[in-house]
């Protein structure tokens, strides 16, 4: 009976240690899974943001492809200068090839006029631009970052393009969780693994407002000063001349001081912007959008940031 009850509580051990286990042992699986599904290909073609989910599908598909694995980035707009920098950076890190196409979201009326389907708009140009080049490079495969937390996050027309375009998203179709992308990412030891998301800049302006150049420029110029001051997580939401200024939760309060708040007016105002607020609710995803619509490449991020100093230039 002793040894019974030895057996059984062994047994049980050795369940509880399986079932601690069985998180890293599944995220295994899912990466062998996707890296023999892509290297099955002759080559693919990866939509490349230089955001987590992306770069992750990048180093995947090197892993498996090598030279034949190629990252792809499209310039727009509605793309920061600074993304796209960063892009080519951890394109770097993986070793990836990386490309480049040019298009504009702004030639297309139904993009402009940023009704409930301007992701869908946007998201099938982009992928349009992607399979053109695959096709010049002799790939027929493109892959982008969906991932299988995508779909059940709000409004996300930019999926029914994935569809329609019949892109291959192997985090979605390996069942990666937000994540375990993000555990996958810190694997390969990318820079990105806790990058905040960050989506396209006409996500910042509210559904039945014009996406327009000049509305673009000064929500980029925006953001590029939060981030120089050494914020992470953020958002400048342009109301038709209103900067409604997001930021992550554990840097708030960092926002709520009158240097941060003369700073922020001196400098927006500068750039084009009539008012300046700060929204105290804080960072939210798709805030501007149709129910919590942010369709850019990547899923919602998590405010990772700690509280760091920082000096706020004000003119004299």
């Amino acid at each position: 009976m002793t040894d019974h009850a030895s057996e059984g509580v062994a047994a049980n051990a050795d369940a509880d240690a399986d079932a601690e286990a069985s998180p890293d042992t599944d995220l295994d699986a899912k990466i062998e899974a996707a890296r023999a599904d892509l290297g099955g290909f002759d080559g693919v073609l990866v939509a490349f943001s230089g955001g987590v989910d992306s770069s992750v599908v990048a180093a995947l598909a090197h892993d498996a492809l090598g030279g034949d694995a190629v990252a792809c980035t499209a310039r727009s707009e509605t793309l920061p200068e600074a993304e796209l920098d960063d892009a080519k950076r951890v394109a770097g890190e993986i070793g990836i090839r990386h490309e480049t196409v040019a298009f504009s979201e702004l030639e297309d009326p139904n993009f402009v006029v940023n009704d409930g389907d301007r992701c869908y708009h946007c998201r099938t140009m982009r992928l349009g631009k992607m399979f053109e080049r695959a096709r010049e490079l002799g790939i027929d495969v493109v892959c982008d970052g969906t991932n299988a937390s995508d779909p059940g996050e709000g409004h996300r027309p930019g999926l029914r393009a994935v569809a329609e375009m019949d892109a291959y998203s192997p985090l979605l179709e390996h069942g990666f969780t937000k994540e375990d992308v993000r555990e996958t990412a810190r694997r390969y030891d990318l820079s990105v693994a806790d990058k905040p998301s960050m989506a396209c800049l006409s996500s910042r302006i509210p559904t039945g407002l014009e996406v327009t150049e000049e509305r673009l420029s000064r929500v980029e110029r925006a953001e590029n000063l939060l981030r120089d001051w050494g914020f992470e997580q953020f958002r400048v939401r342009d109301h038709d001349g209103l900067a409604r200024i997001e930021v992550g939760a554990d840097e708030l309060d960092r926002a709520l001081t009158p240097g941060f708040a003369e700073a922020a007016s001196e400098h927006l105002s500068e750039i084009g912007f009539d008012h300046v607020t700060l929204d105290l609710s804080g960072y939210r995803t798709g805030s501007v959008s149709p129910a919590g619509e942010e369709d850019g490449e990547e899923s919602e991020g998590e405010a990772t940031s700690a509280l760091l100093d920082a000096d706020y230039p004000v003119g004299e």
